[in-house]
């Protein structure tokens, strides 16, 4: 009786998402990468996001030389589509498009011939093998700051290559950290959980995004609402998604 008591007492409120209100990180647009598969689906996630108290979405398809060869012509007609059925069903919510970048070496090839699709102040979303760091990693950050583009990188937790110091040396070259909030449940892995952890206590994260690529990872996000480290970040001030 008095173990169930003590538990209970150890659990914290729900904090909804309506805290930070803006998703900068999702695949939603239909059948364009390993996100919705098709229009039914993108208006189900879409649906369930605005239930857990998110106001704007910014969508994020990704970019990848050799797997997803979207360009901002595809992804904005996408946009369009998803937009059109949502009016159409009166599900009223605000949804913009940036991308998702993989850092390979045709992206590093096309900095300053192209523009990227950014949000907020031309931040770009740019995400990492989760085998190894790019070899040229600074040299590329370095580069796309040159074009005026203030770098964000997707999941940091989740490269387990990275120490505590090599996210220190990111954070003072300008870059910022988004956390994809399932990382604070263990759905990646214990490590992933562990770095997520870190970096909160580090005082390193700038946003977070749900990631969402599918009708499994809705039917979680709710379990990180009561989660520490979830509240800890929301109340340190630091998140920016809100002046998104």
């Amino acid at each position: 009786m008095f173990t169930w008591f003590f538990k209970k007492e150890l659990e914290l409120k729900a904090l909804r998402f309506s805290e930070i209100g803006i998703d900068l990180h999702s695949h939603l647009i239909p059948g364009i990468d390993d996100g919705a598969k098709d229009l039914e689906t993108s208006i189900f996630l879409v649906k369930r996001l605005k239930d857990l108290g998110f106001t704007k979405i910014i969508t994020t398809p990704h970019i990848m030389s050799d797997l997803y060869k979207n360009t901002p012509d595809i992804i904005n007609a996408g946009l369009s589509v998803l937009k059109s059925e949502l009016i159409n069903q009166k599900i009223d919510i605000d949804i913009q498009a940036a991308a998702e970048y993989y850092v390979d070496y045709d992206f590093e090839q096309r900095i300053g011939d192209e523009n990227f699709m950014t949000f907020g102040q031309k931040e770009i979303l740019i995400e990492f093998s989760f085998l190894e760091a790019p070899r040229n990693m600074y040299d590329i950050i370095f580069k796309l700051q040159l074009e005026g583009y203030r770098v964000v990188l997707a999941h940091p937790a989740r490269y387990r290559y990275f120490l505590i110091d090599d996210y220190n040396a990111l954070i003072e070259r300008g870059v910022l950290f988004q956390l994809n909030l399932l990382s604070l449940i263990g759905y990646y892995s214990k490590e992933v959980k562990l770095n997520a952890e870190l970096l909160i206590n580090h005082n390193l994260i700038s946003y977070v995004g749900t990631d969402c690529h599918n009708k499994h990872h809705v039917q979680l996000y709710h379990k990180c609402e009561t989660m520490k480290y979830w509240q800890q970040l929301v109340n340190s001030g630091r998140l920016l998604n809100n002046k998104l």
